[in-house]
């Protein structure tokens, strides 16, 4: 038994922020080194768009947003973020559901690492679709970047499981609500990462759409701080080390020289694979990609496309690039990666036009 995503709907909230942060953002920094860093790395980021619910203020009148959530020297609690993500996350779902159009669900499978409430998404999700009674719900959180693949492998046992079983897969991540006043620039430059977005995906026996193959996570040795996601006192507390782009090219050389069956890449060349599908954690980290696989430049295309036009969405990012992949109706073997705080590399082999 195979189970397929057969259709992937994806929605963004309507406010592009990108420019508006890194206006922000550069005006919080120190005049000098620090702020001419976070401008060149600004313009290299290979990011042109990213999006929220808050509509941007205006900087010379003192505004953050608009609405007046985010106020100079007076940055919103923890409290205040969780509040607005349950009122704001189950809308933005709601949309990429609806351009699924799933019906017939059996189980529900939500991920996020932006926002927790409860009774969570999972329940809000069951009530305003008017699911069925029995659904099985399950939530998976605080995984980060990587947290749609574990999504999917879940979705993936139960359909190998139950044949008749239809799954609805959503990613949900409201980034832009952990956004930090700030002087340091390596904080300023993580945060100019991130945007806000939701994926929904039906999984299920119907041999249409991407074929799921064989699920794989390797926790990278001595790498548990170089990605960290901390709960503070205003919001959420993002680390991303330097060093991640440089340990994930070693790890997929390594892995590339050693054909191990067992490895990243299950023993084949990087030139068995036709579709690549990894997570745009940023352009660093698709360039260590490409490096460390010896990627053709054009490889990653769809992982860059959907960088440049939203930026890292967290765990809903590679769903787009498969979204975006799949639109393309070409066929062929493809692999999934993403990489998360551990650090963990999660991954999957799938195929579009036939099993795997």
């Amino acid at each position: 038994m195979t189970a397929f995503i057969n259709r992937i709907g994806t929605a963004n909230p309507p406010y592009d922020v990108h420019a508006a942060f890194l206006a922000f953002a550069s005006a919080e920094l120190p005049e000098g080194k620090s702020r001419a860093v976070f401008d060149r790395m600004a313009e290299r980021s290979g990011i042109a768009h990213r999006f929220s619910h808050m509509r941007p203020g205006n900087l010379r009148e003192g505004e953050v947003d608009a609405g007046g959530f985010f106020q100079r020297g007076a940055f919103p609690g923890t409290a205040a973020r969780m509040r607005e993500f349950e009122k704001q996350a189950i809308e933005l779902a709601l949309q990429a559901v609806h351009k699924l159009q799933p019906d017939g669900i059996t189980h529900l499978i939500v991920a996020s690492c932006t926002g927790f409430t409860a009774p969570g998404l999972d329940l809000q999700l069951a009530g305003r679709l008017g699911l069925r009674a029995d659904v099985a719900r399950t939530m998976i959180g605080f995984m980060g970047c990587s947290a749609a693949v574990p999504a999917l492998r879940a979705a993936s046992h139960t359909v190998r499981a139950e044949p008749h079983a239809r799954v609805l897969v959503i990613n949900i991540e409201l980034c832009s609500l952990h956004l930090q006043q700030t002087d340091d620039v390596e904080t300023a430059l993580s945060l100019m990462l991130f945007g806000d977005g939701c994926s929904a995906a039906l999984v299920t026996a119907e041999a249409t759409g991407i074929a799921l193959g064989d699920f794989r996570s390797v926790i990278l040795p001595q790498s548990q701080d170089l990605i960290t996601w901390r709960i503070g006192d205003q919001g959420f507390l993002m680390h991303l080390s330097g060093q991640v782009p440089g340990r994930i090219a070693q790890a997929l050389r390594l892995d590339v020289a050693s054909g191990d069956p067992a490895g990243l890449l299950r023993g084949a060349s990087p030139a068995a694979y036709r579709h690549w599908a990894v997570h745009g954690g940023g352009r660093t980290v698709l360039d260590a990609v490409e490096i460390g696989l010896a990627l053709p430049p054009d490889a990653l295309r769809p992982s860059r496309s959907v960088l440049h036009d939203f930026g890292n969405m967290s765990s809903c990012t590679i769903m787009f690039v498969l979204a975006r992949i799949l639109s393309e109706n070409l066929d062929g073997p493809g692999m999934a990666m993403a990489f998360g705080p551990g650090m963990v590399a999660e991954t999957f082999r799938f195929t579009i036009g036939s099993t795997p």
